[in-house]
């Protein structure tokens, strides 16, 4: 029987088997996809997790690729409106580490044990002494249990801990076109820019190898049909808003773009006796100002170490546990409150709205000083204390 077994071979899960393996604990993954997925949304990594991840050597891994992005810039109608100086915070890494998520879960996974695929979890069950879970699937069917279980699987394995209609939700109308593209030569290679328009916004970001991420505000042409989620029309209309929004040059780069809606998910608590939920499968929120995965990560990381001395010592901490499950919650309303402030800013207005707009948040990037960098890198994260 192992210490503790995760379920969930994301980034989320594979941190927190890495820590616990480093801390001398036994540790079981759980996956029940067959191989990791090709997918990526999570790129950019901020400072207080770039810090929680230093003792494990994780932040040298990361930082050897990663592009340091120290200044990310408002624009709007070809104008700078402001600038967002991460270089100037009082922080260990005053930057944003941009990597592809495949590349950052190698880097996070390093130490931890390989995952067993195929193994999906059906039912969970707390004991006492332990917690029993029911799997099947291709590699596994029957009954595994161990004294901790972290359910660290997404939104998919949710319901695993919560009951039906116990954990809040919040849909928004708001959806999005995404897709990478080399652009090299850009006199901005290593800074974030956010358009506005009066059409909705368009987020770039640097990525290694002179390569940046293009997220834009999307909605479906009026009349549109079933055809509105077709590879070709989804490429034509990213390309649109890149051309609309002030990338022209770097649209005809873009070969294919993929759609996401978001959604904001936060569950009543994190524990139930010996199981822990953290990542997406408690708290769920739009990646417009990405800080969802840091989320989870920071998670994991400060979960660690209490879950280590609970199973060195035999003992509980129910004081120490019961103040990071605060922390965490109190972290996922405020990261949640700061993405749908994001995407208010970057719907579609008028244009005197859009005017009026730009002009405030100009004004607002002038007078706050280090208040908004220090928001969006995370420094209002518990774990940023």
């Amino acid at each position: 029987m192992p210490d503790v077994i995760v379920v969930g071979a994301g980034p989320v899960g594979m941190l927190l088997a890495a820590e616990l393996t480093r801390r001398g604990v036994d540790v079981t993954v759980l996956e029940r996809r067959e191989r990791s997925g090709d997918g990526s949304r999570a790129i950019g990594l901020h400072a207080p997790v770039l810090a929680a991840l230093e003792d494990g050597g994780a932040t040298d891994r990361i930082l050897a690729d990663a592009v340091r992005v120290s200044r990310g810039e408002a624009r709007s109608d070809g104008k700078l409106l402001g600038v967002v100086r991460f270089d100037r915070l009082s922080v260990r890494h005053p930057y944003v580490a941009t990597l592809p998520q495949a590349a950052t879960e190698r880097a996070l996974a390093f130490g931890a044990p390989s995952p067993l695929r195929g193994i999906a979890v059906t039912g969970v069950h707390p004991g006492t002494a332990d917690v029993r879970l029911e799997t099947s699937g291709t590699r596994r069917d029957g009954e595994i249990s161990a004294p901790l279980v972290v359910i660290a699987g997404g939104v998919g394995a949710r319901e695993l801990v919560f009951r039906p209609g116990a954990v809040r939700r919040t849909s928004y109308p708001d959806r999005y076109l995404m897709s990478d593209a080399d652009v090299p030569g850009r006199p901005d290679s290593d800074v974030a820019v956010v358009h506005l328009a009066a059409s909705g916004v368009l987020e770039s970001f640097p990525l290694p190898g002179a390569r940046r991420r293009f997220v834009a505000w999307d909605a479906p042409p009026a009349g549109e049909d079933g055809g509105f989620d077709e590879p070709e029309a989804r490429l034509h209309r990213l390309r649109a808003a890149m051309r609309d929004r002030g990338e022209t040059d770097a649209a005809d780069a873009v070969t294919g773009a993929t759609g996401f809606r978001v959604r904001r998910v936060l569950a009543p608590a994190l524990r139930r006796g010996r199981v822990i939920a953290i990542g997406d499968s408690a708290h769920e929120i739009s990646p417009i100002g990405g800080q969802g995965m840091n989320l989870g990560l920071l998670d994991a990381a400060t979960l660690a170490p209490l879950l280590a001395h609970w199973i060195r010592s035999g003992t509980e901490p129910d004081a120490a546990l019961a103040a990071w499950e605060g922390d965490r919650l109190r972290s996922a309303r405020t990261a949640g409150r700061l993405a749908a402030i994001n995407m208010r800013l970057g719907r579609p207005v008028s244009a005197v709205t859009h005017a009026v707009r730009t002009r405030m948040l100009g004004r607002a990037l002038t007078a706050t000083g280090s208040i908004v960098p220090n928001a969006y890198a995370m420094g209002l994260d518990a774990a940023a204390r």
